[in-house]
């Protein structure tokens, strides 16, 4: 490809909007442009890097026989009913009607869509196991799209589906494509990691996630300092000491007066106590057995409440949802601020936190509007909870729970996600196959995602540097360019570029020869910012003496090479990029 006949178009300045580097940089090199909240057009050079994702992608899956299809991005609601997913996805599920006001969704993932085909293709054990595929455009109805393509809401992605005849298939097929995943990231020229995760609303029973580490992951992941333990830190549980703290009481309990101070961080300012010392309640109303109950939870104040681990409780497992600021004064007399478990209510029920009942003399709020108490201890001033319980996230320096070392929290963009489903959505459906002896029984299932737009801004968040992207050889729109000087003036020039190009053409390397006739500063400085990963000067004095300059963009280095050894050294250069 010639430049003239390309189109790209740098910009200076990125967009106020734009807050990490990968939405900064993909937008001034050209590769994608805003045209709504959180939708792109991608460009052609962003299309060029797509495309590339996509052929890896779909070579590993065709090493492990997975067969790729197509289902329509927009579904009929029946399905999602079906499933039970229509009402669990919330306001995420884009919901539309036809003309005859048919309900339909803008497909998130396809699970649905996949299972009713399989009862109509697969009806035989005959035809097991089996794993299908696509790369199709996805859609969520994201609250607050941002990061660019990290958070948009239509984006591209690969979903596969697997259907086995019992667990230990299905078991194996879960086993091949998460080997499949690690090849693909890795010739991609990703620094991935690994974690156990939660099914969310995917449902299964096993769970994990595919994350590139970079400072702006939106997920939380925890890895031990002493193993292979990786897990989202919505999953590291925090068990409890094997002895509490048995600190005898120092400070007499008493009423503090605390105008006007609501938040746990001002409390901790105006009575001069360290946060870690202040308890925090949490007031929720859950439905126990059709009947409302009122709830506190009590956390250190410095600490998060892991709902996912609350939802995981008994008394959670129906619907349940924070107190109303109405339903906390009613409850509690006091405003949500001054809230503590000192109840005169004996029907609240408290649960706390494994850390609290290590904390001694501490802060719980009063039940009185600007009222604190001070000195609380566990039985002498407050009885003891009703439960005690894991409540709240793993946090850097916990100890791991496989008993080796601490934990040491990152951040992760999360690239991949793979789950073996079980029935959930055979049986949900009815879909079922004829057995050897003649049964129907639901397929053994395995859904498994890849976020394909989205590891282009992840490659670009893990692989820039202050002149711009600094793309892997392997999905690079461009493997070289090569930059003339003096094209359109110099014979020479022309000629040695052109040759070059036809050469490196013939050795199937992707390469772009800019013959727009830029000024050599600014062309220079456009690819390093586009991210080509080698760079090829052709001047007259070089093309005189038989050389050319080849620049590296992932080392900064340049080297000067005869004609004749240039595709031996993109050979080796490649290599290592």
């Amino acid at each position: 490809m010639k430049a003239k006949d390309f189109h790209f178009k740098t910009v200076k300045e990125s967009p106020a909007e734009a807050e990490i580097a990968s939405h900064k940089l993909l937008i001034r090199a050209g590769m994608i442009r805003k045209i709504g909240s959180g939708i792109y057009v991608l460009l052609p050079l962003g299309l060029l890097v797509l495309q590339k994702i996509e052929k890896i992608i779909r070579e590993e899956m065709s090493s492990i026989e997975a067969l790729e299809m197509l289902t329509p991005m927009v579904q009929p609601a029946e399905y999602w009913k079906e499933s039970g997913r229509f009402e669990v996805m919330g306001q995420e599920l884009m919901r539309i009607e036809d003309r005859h006001g048919r309900p339909f969704v803008l497909q998130p993932t396809s699970e649905e869509i996949f299972v009713e085909t399989a009862k109509y293709e697969l009806k035989s054990w005959k035809s097991l196991p089996k794993i299908w595929f696509q790369i199709q455009t996805k859609f969520r109805d994201e609250r607050r799209p941002r990061f660019g393509l990290l958070r948009a809401r239509e984006f591209i992605m690969k979903d596969a589906y697997s259907f086995d005849v019992d667990e230990i298939s299905a078991q194996k097929t879960y086993e091949r494509m998460f080997n499949a995943y690690e090849n693909i990231f890795s010739r991609i020229g990703l620094n991935y990691k690994v974690v156990l995760a939660d099914s969310g609303n995917i449902g299964g029973k096993i769970s994990h996630e595919f994350h590139v580490l970079a400072d702006a992951g939106e997920d939380e992941l925890g890895f031990a300092e002493g193993s292979d333990f990786a897990a989202n830190i919505e999953l590291i549980p925090v068990n409890k000491k094997s002895s509490s703290k048995t600190n005898s009481a120092l400070k007499d309990f008493s009423l503090r007066a605390t105008p006007g101070v609501k938040t746990c961080a001002e409390v901790a300012d105006f009575l001069e106590e360290d946060i870690s010392n202040i308890l925090k309640s949490l007031l929720l109303s859950v439905d126990i057995e059709g009947e409302q109950k009122f709830v506190m939870i009590l956390l250190r104040a410095d600490r998060r409440l892991n709902e996912l681990k609350l939802k995981k409780l008994e008394l959670f497992a129906g619907n349940w949802r924070f107190a109303s600021e109405r339903e906390i004064i009613a409850c509690c007399g006091a405003s949500s601020g001054f809230i503590g478990p000192k109840l005169s209510e004996s029907n609240v029920i408290t649960i706390a936190d494994y850390e609290t009942l290590e904390m001694s003399d501490f802060v719980i709020g009063a039940n009185i509007d600007d009222k604190h108490f001070v000195g609380s201890n566990w039985g002498r001033d407050i009885k003891n909870p009703d439960i005690e319980a894991d409540l709240r996230y793993a946090e850097n320096g916990d100890d791991s729970p496989d008993g080796s070392g601490k934990i040491s929290i990152k951040r992760g963009i999360e690239i991949g996600h793979t789950f073996l489903l079980g029935k959930k959505y055979s049986e949900a459906m009815d879909a079922r196959f004829s057995t050897q002896d003649g049964t129907n029984k639901p397929y053994e299932m395995g859904c498994f995602g890849i976020g394909v737009s989205r590891i282009l801004a992840a490659a670009v968040e893990q692989r820039n540097d202050e002149k711009g992207i600094v793309w892997p050889f392997s999905i690079a729109p461009f493997s070289v360019v090569l930059c003339p000087i003096n094209y359109h003036k110099s014979s020479i020039v022309k000629d040695a570029s052109d040759r070059l190009y036809a050469k490196i053409m013939a050795h199937n390397y992707s390469v772009l020869l800019d013959d727009r006739g830029e000024r050599v500063g600014v062309m220079l400085a456009e690819w390093e910012l586009v991210g080509i990963p080698i760079r090829v000067l052709i001047s007259t004095k070089l093309v005189e003496a038989n050389l050319l300059e080849v620049f590296c963009r992932q080392s900064l280095e340049t080297h000067t090479v005869g004609v004749d050894k240039c595709i031996d050294f993109i050979r080796s250069m490649s290599k290592g990029m």
